[in-house]
């Protein structure tokens, strides 16, 4: 509530609510008292007050990082993936931090600290998810927060695209590797991603109502980009799908973590540790181009919408262009 009070020559105001924080001025004439009390008043009922910024003495980054784990990442694409980086990021003692000792110095320091171990992409990806929490924090769940200190960190370069493609003797290595793997799945998903270009989510959602051997297609819905996509299938393609068990209604029944888990296994065992999985998609778009496919075609396939990301994905050998040179 408002109280407004007279002091010698002026009209003292100081507005009150219970859990904010209180707000006070002096005026010359009574009405302007009265109109500033109402429409602090009014800001209160509607929360624009926020609550008492001794709640960033009691309020720490790991709270934030909960609520937005229970808020956020479930109502977004991909929000699987980012719950898995906020929860490793709980773990890491800044989610120990009050919101009042969160401070660009602090932040700095901590970017400082995992450049000793990670790299700048990764570090540059955990502070996107920072600043996201923050102005979360803010702007919807009125934390008190004088600015937003993840955004006013300057970010390390980020790493060059990868330019990992499959060397030779790379591929026969894997399929000696599978051959001692019990996960069915791991190979067909090798070939696929190499055949197809897709990436690994979009081949364990795919689903065999979406497939049409006959005619070489397989329809990818609400990829990445948000679109459903119908990808033109290679021969090898069709030849390993049409040999698969159909025991479910997607074509690769099991979970990211399982895929993930027998990769590692299997690219250790043929002592490819370098080579990460996305890299199929790589070679995939790579082999496309090699093979004389236009840069709209490839697109068709690989669901890039801005050709310019295409470039990054090529990585064509001067060895297999330089006949064309002819």
């Amino acid at each position: 509530m408002a109280t407004i009070r007279k002091r010698q020559d002026k009209w003292q105001v100081q507005v009150r609510r219970t859990g904010s924080q209180s707000f006070s001025k002096s005026f010359t004439r009574k009405s302007d008292a009265q109109i500033w009390a109402r429409r602090m008043e009014a800001n209160a009922d509607t929360c624009n007050f926020g609550p008492d910024p001794a709640s960033l003495y009691k309020i720490t980054f790991g709270d934030l990082m909960q609520r937005y784990l229970e808020e956020v990442p479930p109502r977004k694409k991909g929000g699987a993936i980012e719950a898995i980086v906020v929860r490793a990021l709980q773990r890491h003692k800044i989610a120990s931090l009050c919101l009042a000792e969160l401070t660009p110095e602090r932040l700095s320091k901590y970017r400082d600290e995992r450049l000793e171990t990670v790299q700048g992409s990764t570090v540059v990806r955990q502070f996107v998810i920072f600043q996201h929490i923050l102005k979360i924090a803010k702007v919807e769940w009125n934390i008190p927060l004088p600015n937003n200190p993840a955004a006013m960190i300057q970010k390390p370069p980020q790493n060059r695209p990868r330019k990992r493609r499959l060397n030779p003797g790379d591929y026969e290595s894997l399929l000696n590797a599978s051959r001692q793997s019990k996960a069915w799945h791991i190979w067909p998903l090798i070939d696929l991603a190499i055949e197809t270009g897709m990436r690994r989510g979009e081949l364990l959602k795919a689903t065999w109502d979406d497939l049409d051997l006959q005619g070489r297609k397989l329809t990818l819905r609400d990829t990445k980009n948000g679109d459903d996509r119908t990808i033109p299938l290679t021969r090898k393609a069709v030849e390993v799908l049409a040999v698969l068990p159909r025991t479910s209604e997607r074509i690769f029944p099991v979970t990211p973590v399982a895929v993930r888990q027998a990769w590692e296994r299997l690219r250790n065992r043929a002592g490819l540790r370098d080579l990460n999985f996305h890299d199929l998609r790589h070679e995939a778009i790579s082999r496309f181009f090699e093979m004389g496919l236009s840069v709209p075609e490839v697109a068709l396939i690989s669901g890039h919408k801005d050709y310019r990301m295409l470039a990054r994905y090529t990585h064509l050998r001067a060895d297999d262009v330089v006949g064309k040179l002819d």
